[in-house]
């Protein structure tokens, strides 16, 4: 999917689908729609497959706008990088995005039944944890996905889980303030955290998926390639060994992390976690799985960007579809070896 010309809602680039299907089982991206000024919305489209392969959308309009207060600021705007999630024990798909609004980027999600027709749940609200000695809903926080179905919470009881990307560093905000790291966290890079809500209380209220508590790191940069900071890209998908978790990692340098303009490099790996404590890594990728090669990936809004952000089979193969270069939307099969 590339921008469609003459389009404004598209004018800045297409980028970062979520993906789902609709109740007659159609397959749906939700991109992130850029229109000038770095504002974004949610779009639908269907995706047109030939011999079982993606190879083009049809448009069928935006679903979500910035419409909420909490979602504009004086001088910008946006829901962003929307990551989707069916979740069949509520019925309903869970989608999170950022909402970009007075305070810089915050996690916020969304809620529907056949992807057209969403109802906001709100900013996430973390609820506050004595042994953090912070509050993460200080931080800017990004790259929120949901497991598709309840894992073992910390106290054993089945929880429906999320994780999630906190961002220490308030310099950006308030100058001179710097980086504020929770207690027993010594490494002030941005990594993968997790939290929970147990699964009895979003069942009888689904608005309570948008209050989480019970946080724990799940994994910090460990590789050259993603030396600056690593965040979740789809939602995990169950394997034999585990949860799949794909996730991107970013090297190079980062001066601004608002700027569009950075040099950077975002690849994407992967991580198994485990099916007991999804808070534990069993296994994780050296060498990235995806880096960036082609024209459209090392070239756009910024270049050298694949970013995963969304995992549907179809026909028995598993596809991921992907950012390249915040700019326009690719699509990779994921392939097992061995």
């Amino acid at each position: 999917m590339s921008p469609l010309p003459g389009e404004p809602n598209e004018a800045e680039g297409v980028l970062n689908p979520a993906s789902g299907r609709t109740p007659d089982g159609t397959l749906h991206l939700l991109p992130r729609l850029v229109s000038a000024g770095n504002v974004s919305r949610v779009g639908l489209a269907e995706v047109v497959l030939t011999d079982g392969v993606p190879t083009g959308v049809e448009r069928r309009g935006v679903v979500l706008a910035p419409d909420a207060g909490w979602e504009r600021g004086r001088n910008n705007a946006g829901v962003e990088d929307p990551r989707v999630t069916w979740i069949p024990a509520l019925g309903l798909h869970v989608m999170s995005y950022v909402a970009y609004g007075p305070l810089g980027p915050k996690p916020a999600l969304a809620v529907s039944e056949d992807l057209t027709r969403w109802r906001r749940l709100g900013p996430v609200q973390f609820g506050y944890q004595p042994d953090l000695d912070t509050d993460l809903n200080l931080f800017p926080n990004k790259d929120v996905v949901h497991f598709p179905e309840p894992v073992p919470g910390p106290d054993g009881e089945p929880a429906y889980a999320m994780l999630h990307r906190p961002m220490w560093d308030l310099g950006w905000f308030r100058p001179g303030e710097g980086v504020h790291l929770p207690a027993g966290v010594t490494d002030e890079r941005p990594g993968i955290w997790i939290s929970y809500v147990p699964a009895a209380e979003a069942e009888r209220d689904i608005t309570a998926l948008a209050r989480p508590r019970d946080h724990r790191l799940v994994a910090l940069s460990e590789h050259p390639w993603e030396s600056l900071k690593i965040g979740a890209g789809p939602a995990p998908i169950r394997v034999p060994e585990g949860w799949l978790l794909i996730h991107h990692g970013v090297s190079g340098t980062i001066e601004d992390p608002f700027a569009q303009n950075q040099k950077v490099s975002y690849a994407a790996g992967a991580m198994i976690l485990d099916p007991a404590d999804p808070a534990v890594v069993l296994a994780r990728s050296a060498e990235p799985l995806m880096a960036p090669e082609t024209e459209e990936e090392r070239s756009g809004t910024v270049p050298n960007v694949v970013f995963p952000t969304a995992i549907e089979e179809i026909d028995g193969v598993r596809h991921v579809f992907y950012g390249m270069a915040d700019a326009h939307i690719g699509v990779a099969r994921l392939e097992r070896v061995g």
